[in-house]
């Protein structure tokens, strides 16, 4: 079976939706490098559901994803340090 069969890409759907589980239970936690890390995980989900997308041809869940991904990364840039004094930083 290679890398790119089908029957791998017909299982993708179940890491990624164990990845966007455990992310979502990251991100509802108090500590902020938790929440952080539930973005990266939220983020390798997206990949996840974008392989699967395109393998079965589901355009609207690759644009949701996509969609999805560019607000993690934001929530990324949310949850970092903060600038040091008088430095600007982007809502």
């Amino acid at each position: 079976m290679s890398l790119f069969s089908a029957e791998w890409l017909d299982i993708v759907q179940w890491p990624a939706m164990i990845a966007s589980l455990g992310a979502a239970w990251l991100m509802g936690s108090n500590a902020k490098q938790r929440r952080n890390v539930g973005f990266w995980v939220y983020l390798a989900s997206n990949a996840l559901w974008v392989a699967w997308g395109l393998h079965t041809q589901a355009w609207a869940l690759i644009a949701l994803q996509a969609g999805l991904a560019a607000m993690n990364v934001r929530g990324l840039f949310k949850t970092q340090d903060p600038a040091p004094e008088g430095e600007s930083k982007a809502a």
